[in-house]
């Protein structure tokens, strides 16, 4: 079963362009599976940004907040080429994260938006759909 595409878990928060997806695993097993999809279709992971760690070495607490960040440099390439300020939101990036009842989510920004936010067209916006997708097959895991 396919957990639903959110409008926003976090209630009145403005989310023009951004996509909330469940996660049925916990942060670190959706996080684990994100990465090996990636890693399987031959894109690169750049980094996980553990930054719930991050906030705890500097004496502070966050909720469980990791952000993937990923691409493929023959994908985004040709959107730089044909627009250099989307460089500002390449490589791809989903943020999974634990909300305060304990209920994951996997967060994106939609790839029909950053299209409209620079100009493509529909077969350079193409290039720009992996997040979906990956979401999309971890949501219906479960």
């Amino acid at each position: 079963m396919q957990l639903p595409i959110q409008s926003s878990p976090l209630g009145t928060v403005p989310t023009d362009g951004i996509i909330h997806r469940l996660s049925p695993f916990s942060v670190a097993d959706t996080v684990k599976r994100i990465t090996e999809a990636i890693e399987g279709s031959g894109a690169k992971v750049f980094a996980v940004v553990d930054q719930d760690d991050e906030a705890e070495n500097a004496g502070l607490s966050l909720r469980q907040t990791k952000l993937v960040i990923f691409g493929n440099p023959a994908g985004g390439t040709p959107v730089m080429q044909a627009a250099p300020l989307a460089a500002l939101d390449l490589p791809l990036k989903i943020l999974v994260w634990c909300d305060d009842a304990g209920t994951v989510w996997m967060t994106y920004v939609s790839a029909d938006w950053l299209a409209r936010r620079y100009g493509l067209d529909a077969e350079l916006g193409k290039r720009l759909a992996a997040a979906d997708a990956l979401t999309g097959r971890i949501s219906s895991s479960a």
